[in-house]
């Protein structure tokens, strides 16, 4: 609806969690790492933490996209299930008989086979499932019992568990002590600084076939980082939802006055006065000082992020990126 108007190619803030637009800081960097780590070396079970909405299944999914053809995976995204249907979906995501599907015990047979068939041809397994932290203590149980499905020498099938920072807490519960030993890579992921939420949005902007300096000023850019705290699902809400305000009111870029309505909108906390500084509170994770402005601008901390291969290097080296700034956003 607005593309033509900020002379873009597709609409940047997308909520569907695509690689094409993921955008690298640190924490992300490291948690895909991780887990390409944990595929290609079949470690048991991997433990991926992080908010709603911080960019768990893209980074999944980015992970997954670089595996070749060898690497079956399957995806889980419901947790609440019984322990029948539990049983039910897995048989029918691993492609395994009726009977599978009706028998605990029968699925593991199936499934055993299955696994030993792909580990002597080469190929890997890789089961992932998400919104961990809503599991019931009795589906847990039942994935560290798949977890446990091996060689003597290598798992046959590595497990990811992704979910919010509930789920990290859930496993110091006793009764999930075996679970929680069997976790061999843990990463997490955290919110976005101000300087990386600037870094995310140009990111974004330029793998949508445009300019940040057409899309946003760099006040409005303040204000969504104030807004969404860091949060890059809520990032992509504000920042689609004021392009389209900008788009409604004939203004490029979208100025400072555009955000706070679309924040007051959505009941997003930004405390602002219409001339004063905004105040929010802090953003976990992240140094309120890289927000703050002196007389020369903002702050010049470098921003930790990267974007995909494919997106091009936005502002030349990204060691320079922050005095880039200046002429990205005049």
């Amino acid at each position: 609806m607005y593309e033509a108007f900020f002379e873009l190619s597709a609409r940047p803030f997308d909520l569907t969690p695509s690689p094409k637009f993921l955008v690298l800081t640190d924490s992300h960097r490291e948690a895909l790492r991780n887990l390409e780590y944990a595929i290609a070396s079949r470690k048991g079970v991997t433990l991926l933490v992080g908010d709603a909405g911080a960019g768990k299944t893209t980074v999944i999914r980015a992970a997954l996209e670089a595996q070749p053809s060898t690497v079956h995976c399957v995806h889980l995204n419901n947790p609440a299930l019984t322990r029948d249907e539990f049983v039910e979906l897995l048989a029918a995501r691993f492609g395994l008989s009726a009977r599978a599907s009706g028998s605990k015990s029968q699925l593991l047979l199936e499934l055993e086979t299955l696994l030993r068939d792909r580990h002597a041809a080469g190929e890997t397994t890789v089961l992932v499932v998400d919104e961990a932290q809503s599991l019931s203590l009795e589906l847990l149980e039942e994935i560290r019992l798949l977890a446990n499905i091996e060689t003597d020498t290598e798992k046959l099938v590595s497990v990811i568990l992704a979910g919010q920072p509930e789920l990290a807490d859930r496993l110091n519960d006793p009764s999930l002590r075996q679970l929680k030993q069997r976790v061999a890579l843990r990463c997490t992921i955290r919110l976005l600084t101000a300087a990386e939420t600037e870094v995310y949005i140009a990111c974004r902007i330029h793998a949508a076939g445009g300019k940040a300096s057409l899309a946003f000023t760099r006040e409005a850019v303040r204000r969504i980082h104030e807004a969404s705290r860091g949060l890059p699902r809520v990032i992509n809400v504000l920042g689609d939802n004021a392009l389209l305000g900008g788009f409604a009111a004939g203004v490029r870029p979208v100025t400072a006055e555009i955000v706070e309505d679309v924040c007051r909108d959505f009941d997003f906390g930004l405390v602002t006065e219409r001339h004063g500084p905004a105040v929010a509170p802090p953003v976990p994770g992240s140094d309120r000082s890289a927000a703050s402005d002196g007389p020369g601008g903002p702050s010049s901390e470098v921003p930790s992020a990267t974007p995909r291969e494919g997106q091009g290097d936005l502002f030349g080296s990204f060691a320079r990126r922050r005095r880039k700034f200046s002429f990205f956003w005049g």
